[in-house]
């Protein structure tokens, strides 16, 4: 892993702007819920991402696309103002910025639906243009989503892989993902659901997730997080349970792009996986106290003195 002073955290995938309604339940099919609390955010997997890598004080860069418009330049600043490296952040005029429209009940659960916007149009030969520039080196961790275009999160790992960066595949969503691509990741990150679109369910997530690791998995492990249970750490030879904090939920909006965030800054400090993971659950768990995807999102020091608790 990771270890070198100039190490980079590289996020590559998706910058959205996040409407949230907060209400009392979540409607069913056909029904409207009145009485909620209205609030804009910004969001998308990959810039939580990056912001929660650089509120670990990671050097952090970030690699996507916005649309020529009022969104997109609203979610640049909030970027920039998380010391977050955007200059592969590029603006569309042909696309609108990606918009998730957010539902948020009494109990913290929510219901998402996204307009994918300019992260569908950021193209294979725009990541690889972006990502030559930054001359990628074996210090650096590449973390990537997949709500961009499979080909886009592909090429990522790839050119991650031949530099020898340590390579993150967070599979959200997970359909439309396969083998190729999933093998060029040193560490998956599904969540259970995820996790059953790509391999199944059969056996349980530890047996899941070793079907995931593929006939030859190398040195590759597989983090399977699990809501208020914590996390699964699965590489070939061992298995653990990574519990999660008791805390009071108030909006889980986030919490798996904070530990993903997380998990890659503290690779690239060069701690050991089984330790980045287990902070990273610490995190997540932080996270969730408050409403917003990124507003529960640790600093450094917030962290520390969780984990000293």
């Amino acid at each position: 892993m990771a270890d070198s002073p100039d190490a980079r955290v590289i996020v590559v995938g998706s910058v959205n702007v996040d409407l949230v309604v907060n209400v009392e339940r979540l409607p069913v099919r056909g029904e409207t819920v009145v009485g909620g609390r209205f609030a804009q955010d910004h969001g998308g997997k990959g810039g939580n991402q990056a912001v929660a890598a650089a509120r670990l004080g990671a050097r952090t860069v970030f690699i996507g696309a916005v649309g020529d418009d009022a969104f997109g330049s609203a979610a640049r600043s909030a970027l920039v103002a998380e010391g977050v490296d955007v200059g592969g952040l590029l603006t569309l005029p042909v696309a609108a910025t990606g918009v998730a429209l957010i539902l948020v009940d009494g109990r913290g659960e929510n219901s998402i639906a996204v307009a994918s916007g300019a992260n569908a149009a950021l193209s294979s030969v725009q990541v690889r243009a972006a990502l030559r520039r930054l001359a990628l080196t074996p210090a650096d961790v590449v973390l990537v989503g997949h709500e961009i275009r499979t080909g886009a999160t592909h090429e990522a790992l790839r050119l991650a892989r031949l530099a020898g960066a340590t390579t993150i595949l967070n599979p959200a969503p997970a359909a439309g993902l396969e083998a190729p691509t999933l093998a060029l990741a040193d560490v998956l990150t599904p969540n259970e659901g995820e996790l059953a679109t790509l391999v199944g369910a059969d056996g349980g997530p530890v047996a899941a997730a070793k079907r995931l690791l593929g006939p030859d998995p190398g040195r590759r492990a597989v983090l399977v997080s699990l809501g208020s249970r914590g996390a699964l750490l699965v590489a070939v030879r061992r298995s653990r349970a990574i519990a999660a904090r008791r805390v009071e939920v108030v909006d889980a909006v986030g919490a798996g792009d904070t530990l993903n965030g997380v998990l890659a800054a503290d690779l690239a400090t060069g701690r050991p996986l089984a330790e980045a993971a287990g902070r990273a659950v610490v995190a997540a768990s932080l996270a969730v106290t408050r409403a917003g995807a990124r507003a529960g999102m640790p600093t450094a020091a917030e962290l520390e003195a969780a984990l000293s608790r």
